[in-house]
């Protein structure tokens, strides 16, 4: 669909965008898809499994704590590993939810696309693979 460019926030979220840029570096994301669409609200990747429920952190244990736009997955507290979602509208109740550690720098548009394809109303799968290129 074309090339994101993502700034990340390194002063903020020191211990996220290391993360990030260490699974980026080691090729981790290349080929994953983003598993999750929500049209108006986000777009989400990073798990490896392409289901949504994978993915390690480079940190021990494969998880790492909230650092509290470009922010890290989670399933509860204290528990991001490898996916990360880009938001394509306001989101203020997620405010101090999710560690939020960089924006889109250029793509903008792609990320738009991203966000309108067509998904399934049970799980916001894609219908067709979207994947993170090399």
């Amino acid at each position: 669909m074309g090339k994101i460019t993502l700034e990340l926030y390194t002063q903020h979220a020191p211990r996220a965008c290391e993360n990030f840029r260490t699974l980026a570096s080691r090729k981790y994301y290349d080929n994953t898809i983003f598993h999750r669409i929500i049209p108006g609200f986000m777009i989400q990747g990073g798990d490896p499994s392409g289901t949504g429920r994978g993915g390690s952190a480079i940190y021990a244990g494969g998880k790492f704590a909230d650092e509290i736009v470009l922010s890290m997955a989670n399933s509860g507290k204290d528990t991001n590993g490898s996916q990360f979602f880009i938001t394509l509208a306001p989101t203020p109740w997620l405010d101090g939810k999710h560690t939020i550690f960089g924006r889109v720098k250029a793509g903008l548009k792609v990320v738009q696309r991203i966000g309108l394809v067509p998904t399934s109303p049970q799980d916001d799968r894609p219908l067709q693979d979207v994947a993170i290129g090399q």
